[in-house]
């Protein structure tokens, strides 16, 4: 027995190395119809109806003719980390009901392929068990999922915070630099971060609690540095790369230790910013890590889990969540995450 349904959905069509994707020209939404039926899927498949998808900058780089992980396919319905319920499974070690999370499509069904099936199982008792214990659902795209374990990992097993250190985070209102300043903040360091806009900046200094914040569009960040990090910076949380970067070289202490997580300043640029300030790496002896938290699941994602948890339940951590409603409004959706309109 089957049933027609609507599988609307967004197709990557056509590839652009610099500039800002345009809907319609660059990817767009379609409408399509789907038979959800068992015999859509092969052995070990299973088909999802997509409850939530995450939208994050780092999409950009895959909208690229060429990328060193990998890029959208021309032609094909554009994938996200999601999550899902299981509608029918062909798969021993998944039944009806389930929740899946792992890469989907944006559109609102997916079919699974046995090999993403099996990533999937990674996370299947995790999921369970949050579930159960009561922690929403999405956190698992944030908090708890891969921004939540990017703010984690940079900051704890790269840059090995101290006490009364001082750490400098960019985009710091974003879905990382949230996460990362509360983690600063309980391991006992002085916290400063930058953002866009007046609301991002009372975020982090009235509900996160950071020392101190500064809007970037409005204050010289040179400046902002000098007066917010009076005795320069430990550690540097890089979310945005560029001139921002630049700046933050040249106030870094000895020994100090950045993490080069993203560089969304980059990603829709036409000329890439030549940093300039490079030498002080050598009169500072300063380490840059530059990292892909998906090479990190196997070794931290349960000591993550294990601390982020009980912090959550004690209300240590906050996070801010911007919902967009509709996979008809998943491509402006995505734009927004580079003019500001979105909180994180």
């Amino acid at each position: 027995m089957s049933t027609e349904v609507s599988n609307n959905g967004v197709i990557f069509t056509k590839t652009i190395d610099s500039g800002l994707p345009e809907i319609d020209k660059h990817f767009k939404y379609i409408e399509r119809k789907f038979k959800i039926s068992p015999d859509v899927l092969e052995k070990d498949e299973i088909l999802i109806r997509n409850v939530y998808l995450s939208l994050d900058p780092h999409f950009r780089n895959l909208m690229k003719s060429a990328h060193m992980v990998e890029t959208y396919t021309v032609g094909n319905v554009m994938k996200a980390g999601g999550i899902g319920v299981v509608v029918h499974s062909k798969n021993d070690q998944w039944k009806e009901g389930d929740v899946f999370l792992g890469d989907l499509g944006w559109e609102e069904y997916s079919k699974i392929s046995p090999d993403e099936v099996k990533n999937g199982l990674f996370f299947k008792q995790y999921l369970k068990d949050a579930l159960n214990d009561g922690i929403k659902c999405s956190y698992f795209l944030g908090l708890l999922g891969m921004p939540g374990f990017t703010a984690y990992v940079g900051l704890l097993v790269f840059a090995k915070p101290k006490k009364n250190e001082t750490i400098f985070i960019s985009a710091a209102a974003g879905a990382v630099g949230q996460v990362v300043g509360q983690i600063a903040k309980i391991k006992g360091l002085r916290v400063i971060g930058s953002a866009g806009d007046d609301n991002k900046v009372d975020y982090l200094l009235n509900e996160l609690k950071f020392d101190d914040a500064f809007n970037y569009k409005k204050i010289n960040t040179d400046q902002a540095l000098k007066e917010t990090c009076p005795n320069g910076i430990d550690i540097y949380f890089d979310n945005v790369g560029g001139e921002t970067l630049d700046i933050a070289l040249t106030h870094l202490n000895l020994k100090a230790r950045v993490i080069a997580c993203g560089m969304i300043s980059q990603f829709n640029s036409t000329s890439k910013y030549g940093v300039k300030n490079l030498n002080v790496l050598v009169e500072k002896r300063i380490t840059i890590y530059g990292m892909l938290i998906f090479d990190h699941y196997e070794e931290h994602y349960d000591s993550f889990l294990k601390e982020m948890v009980p912090w959550l339940k004690d209300g240590k951590l906050k996070y801010k969540e911007h919902h967009v409603n509709g996979i008809e409004n998943a491509p402006q959706a995505f734009l927004d995450l580079f003019n500001g309109k979105h909180f994180v």
